[in-house]
């Protein structure tokens, strides 16, 4: 994962070093004499060459400092850590929408194969890849809580805030997953050990759930690993359709700013959870197959 990090912090550097604007004039302004203008460069480290600054950048990450807004002049780790709890909060519930959903529907479908159950599972499963998480959003938005006024607008704050984006983005992350789910159930429903265990005597759940899900959950966990960090770092269009004031929306909300610091410091955060769930996802590999060991 390092050359991973080394290659995500080049990346998020470049994208703002040769980003058009100019967030000096947009803090000093239009009339600003060269003198201001030149210091402003120099406090910021805006006048150094690339490498120089982008040397700089790196090691304020690796300790911890992840800059100082242009704009609110406060430093952008305290501001995110303001909002990443209510990212979390999001991701954290939608992602387990996503298994509670995703993993009896894929399970059953597969079990169910080509019966009006598996049916019914896979063309909700298409219906829910075809929708935009956003366009499902605002749709959640405008019935549940325009219409009937069963939860609230906008905001955060309580358990109500949080269900209709984490619902949102659960439901559309379960419909890849429970394809998946399905898809490596039927490999592993007509393993030889299958067989020896229905023709034990086993009950059907204890064959499915604990003999074939277990030995199935490899690939699951591969891919839910890939969707729990874009579950947190994909939250952003919701976060800005429901008025959240979580990491997403700062980040909106800077980048229109031109608050380059601080746009760099969120994309470095969530950049950095994807990451983190895929080798979550690495270890808990050995959890699920007892043989699969790490040196």
């Amino acid at each position: 994962m390092i050359p991973v990090i080394i290659a995500m912090t080049l990346i998020v550097f470049m994208i703002f070093y040769f980003a058009p604007g100019d967030p000096v004039s947009r803090i000093a302004g239009p009339n600003v004499s060269p003198e201001v203008y030149e210091s402003i460069r120099q406090k910021y480290g805006l006048d150094q060459p690339f490498i120089v600054q982008y040397y700089r950048f790196v090691k304020s990450v690796v300790q911890g400092d992840l800059g100082i807004s242009i704009l609110q002049d406060r430093p952008v780790i305290e501001m995110i850590r303001e909002r990443l709890p209510v990212t979390l909060e999001i991701g954290l519930l939608g992602f387990l929408i996503t298994f509670l959903i995703a993993i009896p529907a894929g399970v059953m479908a597969a079990v169910k194969k080509n019966t009006i159950v598996d049916y019914l599972c896979m063309s909700g499963s298409l219906l829910g890849i075809a929708i935009p998480t956003f366009w499902f959003g605002m749709l959640l938005l405008y019935f549940f809580a325009y219409k009937l006024r069963w939860f609230p607008i906008s905001g955060a704050g309580t358990i109500k805030h949080l269900i209709l984006p984490s619902f949102a983005i659960g439901l559309t992350n379960a419909a890849i997953t429970a394809r998946m789910v399905r898809s490596s159930m039927l490999e592993v429903l007509k393993q030889d050990f299958v067989r020896t265990a229905r023709s034990k005597g086993l009950y059907e759940k204890t064959v499915v759930y604990s003999h074939a899900l277990k030995n199935a959950m490899i690939p699951i966990i591969s891919l839910m690993g890939l969707r729990l960090g874009w579950i947190i770092g994909g939250s952003v269009a919701l976060e800005i359709i429901f008025s959240i004031p979580g990491i997403g929306r700062l980040m909106v909300d800077s980048i229109l700013a031109r608050d380059y610091p601080v746009v760099q410091g969120a994309m470095i955060v969530l950049t950095s959870s994807i990451i983190l769930a895929n080798i979550l996802a690495d270890i808990l590999y050995s959890v699920v197959d007892p043989r699969i060991r790490y040196s």
